[in-house]
């Protein structure tokens, strides 16, 4: 959470991420009401709550970044021209701008969640962070 902070001017999210977030959130983060109820029913019918409604924020936030990790969602997010990043680009912009001292490390402790990632993207994000794998 400290990572999204210290790249982020603003964070918003909808109820429904908020929902899945399952926890209190810091004050920081701000709670937006969705406009285009339309839109966010079309995009539930081919993605989760959630990205669906990240989806439909972002739309209604000009110049925004959404960040998505769902591959459908992103795919979707590209075809209306989003600006979408996803956990890992976080982490490598937060080394890159120098707000976190090891994008690698950051990366060995989401591997011991539920995060998924193949070796060879995880190699080519600690590059990118211009460390070694």
């Amino acid at each position: 959470m400290e990572i999204l902070r210290s790249i982020y001017k603003r964070i918003f999210i909808t109820k429904e991420v908020a929902g899945e977030f399952g926890g209190e959130l810091p004050e920081w983060i701000e709670v937006k009401e969705i406009e285009n109820k339309t839109l966010q029913s079309l995009f539930e019918e081919i993605l989760d709550l959630g990205e669906a409604s990240a989806l439909t924020l972002a739309f209604e936030t000009q110049g925004c970044t959404v960040i998505l990790d769902d591959l459908k969602a992103r795919k979707t997010a590209a075809k209306m021209n989003i600006k979408v990043t996803g956990t890992i680009g976080v982490i490598v912009k937060a080394k890159t701008e120098n707000k976190i001292p090891s994008a690698k490390a950051v990366f060995e402790k989401i591997l011991e969640t539920d995060f998924r990632i193949s070796d060879r993207i995880l190699k080519q994000a600690i590059h990118l962070a211009g460390e070694q794998p």
